[in-house]
């Protein structure tokens, strides 16, 4: 590389890019609201610290040219803004990671996005970040994003904070502006735990009091942020916490080895020293520490290992090696706060993916406990979380993982949720502790199970989960599927959305969230009369697919059925059996699925039902006919 690019100075390659030194590493990021001027301020300090190669200033000048709005002057946002639409829109949407280093720290920074529908991208970069360079625009002051993502920043245990206000040459270096924002932030920011915080006023697109003193602030007499970021102590030990490192991957390059691959997370390892794999809780001892340049006799926090254990123990990925006298806490229930990321609302009940640390279980946030008011810190009731909100939230996994609680272990106490069906990921939180109020149930063994229920009724288990629009035809084609197999000696039970609603589900109304609740304790009931032995027929126009997803989930393969009773909305308008069309359009009815309300078809059902043009008696007859072939009937 020396031989075809040469740096913008005769600053060491090495140096540079902060790989080599024995300076200490400094994790930081940029946030705030949009436009503030991130960008530009890392760009300014990669370019005054001379860690820019020549070519890299060649492209930035000629990128300033085309997209840039600093007129003649360099636009130094561009360095980091490197996707074409971020260039175009003069915006960052991605996370940018860059790495440079002076004599006395080296550094990784972290461009975070400031438009609201990328706060996931925030929190991103916030969640290995030591501390946050905040901006705000010296015209705007403190704005709601600003206060957004300090609470972000302070969930994420992020406790060092410097201000910079930006874009002080727009209002003439003014320290009375100057002064009015710092002392407004220093009273937003009060309960936030931060252990310091310090404002700086600057200029990111001059360079005024960011790598040097600014002739334009003589009334400053603070540290320029690169003064502040080389001398800022960050006081972290992870290193003398007890051992912990969950496991990564199950490395065995052939028969005669086999080894846990991870990055240690806190404490350290030595050859000889006892563990549990949690949450089995099975315990070994450590016989070989192995790494790419060769074994070594103790390993510590950061460092990525192949732990090789002297007795053969079953080990998975998602799997915590933890020190066996000090074992980490383990549980399936817990308080936590959370982020939601996702356009589509979180309403309890329904059922998602969890990934912590290393492993993925299905879980579903059971109870918001409040949400956060990011402007006052006030705690609000609320049913359903929105894009951006924060809450606090019970969390009920499938099965036990091993934990810390966030405050005292980042890895090990970090979460995010995931969309079953989109793959999204739609919110990240940090564990407050465990729910202990499960801990002393256990799955009661009982003698007779579902295969012999099953067998005294003569029959094969199933639930057939009906779907479709109101006025589809559902329950007509339910009830006539229910009477055929009662003629030929089969024991079912009609769950109806209507008729749960007259006891069950009573107390439940028609919002969202109370359709995703009404959802979720039919899937329970049904559940319990397959494990009966009976053929369960389920009606309900369940119109999330999130929903009809998580009745299946738990199931094994064949036990559930999806039926898509399929009818335009146009022909459910006409057939109106009970009404309900005429009073939507009376405005009488609001929340009506279809109309005001979304119905989200299923892509992949096992049955699907065209009404049209077909009676409901031989669409009945189809059912039937398909539970044979898939031999739920002998």
């Amino acid at each position: 590389m020396a031989d075809t690019a040469t740096a913008a100075t005769t600053a060491p390659a090495a140096n540079v890019l902060g790989l080599s030194g024995k300076a200490d590493l400094l994790r930081f990021l940029t946030c705030g609201s949009v436009d503030d001027g991130k960008s530009t301020l890392i760009g300014r300090l990669l370019y005054e610290t001379r860690a820019l190669f020549e070519d890299q200033l060649a492209a930035l000048e000629r990128d300033s040219r085309k997209y840039g709005t600093a007129g003649e002057h360099i636009d130094f946002a561009l360095l980091l803004d490197g996707l074409e639409a971020e260039r175009e829109q003069g915006i960052t949407i991605d996370v940018s990671y860059r790495y440079f280093a002076t004599d006395r720290r080296r550094f990784i920074v972290a461009d975070t996005p400031g438009h609201q529908q990328y706060t996931r991208n925030m929190a991103t970069g916030a969640s290995t970040a030591d501390l946050a360079v905040l901006l705000v625009d010296a015209r705007k002051g403190v704005v709601n994003q600003t206060r957004r993502h300090s609470f972000i920043v302070s969930l994420l245990g992020i406790r060092h904070v410097v201000l910079v206000v930006n874009k002080m040459d727009l209002v003439g270096f003014d320290q009375a502006q100057f002064a009015a924002i710092r002392d407004s932030y220093a009273g937003f920011a009060t309960g936030l735990g931060f252990e310091s915080l310090v404002a700086i006023p600057a200029s990111a697109r001059f360079g005024d009091n960011v790598t040097r003193p600014s002739d334009n602030t003589p009334w400053y007499e603070g540290p320029t942020l690169l003064d502040h970021l080389e001398t800022v102590r960050i006081e972290t030990d992870p290193a003398g916490e007890p051992f912990r490192m969950p496991v990564q991957w199950v490395n065995r390059p052939h028969f005669d080895f086999r080894g846990y691959a991870g990055t240690i997370a806190s404490g350290r390892v030595r050859q000889g020293d006892r563990i549990s794999v949690l949450p089995a809780g099975k315990n070994s001892a450590v016989a070989r520490i192995v790494t790419r340049e060769g074994e070594l006799a103790e390993a510590r926090v950061g460092d990525a290992v192949t732990l090789v254990l002297t007795e053969e123990i079953d080990v998975s990925r998602g799997d915590v090696i933890a020190a066996a006298a000090v074992p980490a806490p383990v549980a399936d229930q817990f308080a936590a706060h959370l982020v939601w990321m996702s356009e589509t609302p979180l309403f309890p009940g329904r059922s998602y993916l969890i990934k912590a640390g290393t492993r993925t279980v299905a879980g579903s946030v059971t109870a918001i406990k409040h949400r956060i008011n990011v402007d006052t810190h006030e705690h609000l009731a609320a049913k359903e979380l929105h894009l951006n909100d924060v809450g606090v939230v019970n969390l009920s996994l499938s099965s036990p993982i091993a934990f810390e609680p966030y405050t005292k272990s980042r890895s090990l106490g970090s979460f995010i949720i995931i969309d079953r069906l989109s793959n999204e990921t739609a919110g990240a939180g940090t564990i407050d502790f465990a729910l202990r109020r499960g801990t002393n149930l256990t799955w009661q063994h009982l003698d007779i199970d579902r295969a012999a229920r099953a067998a005294l009724n003569g029959q094969k288990p199933a639930i057939l989960w009906f779907t479709g629009l109101s006025g589809a035809g559902k329950s007509t084609i339910a009830n006539l599927v229910e009477r055929k197999l009662f003629a030929i000696g089969r024991h079912t039970y009609v769950l109806d959305g209507d008729n749960v609603r007259h006891g069950l589900n009573r107390d439940l109304g028609f919002t969202e969230a109370d359709r995703v609740e009404n959802i979720r304790r039919v899937a329970e009931v049904a559940k319990l009369f397959a494990d009966a032995g009976l053929i369960v027929i389920a009606s309900f126009i369940s119109p999330y697919r999130e929903d009809r997803a998580m009745a299946r989930s738990g199931l094994e393969k064949g036990l559930f059925l999806e039926v898509f009773v399929d009818t335009p909305i146009e022909e459910c308008q006409r057939r109106d059996p009970k009404g309900l069309y005429a009073k939507v359009a009376a405005g009488k009815i609001s929340n009506f699925t279809g109309i005001d309300a979304p119905y989200e078809p299923p892509e992949n059902p096992e049955i699907r039902l065209p009404t049209v043009g077909s009676t409901a008696d031989a669409l009945a007859e189809e059912v039937i006919a398909e539970l044979r072939r898939r031999g739920v009937l002998g």
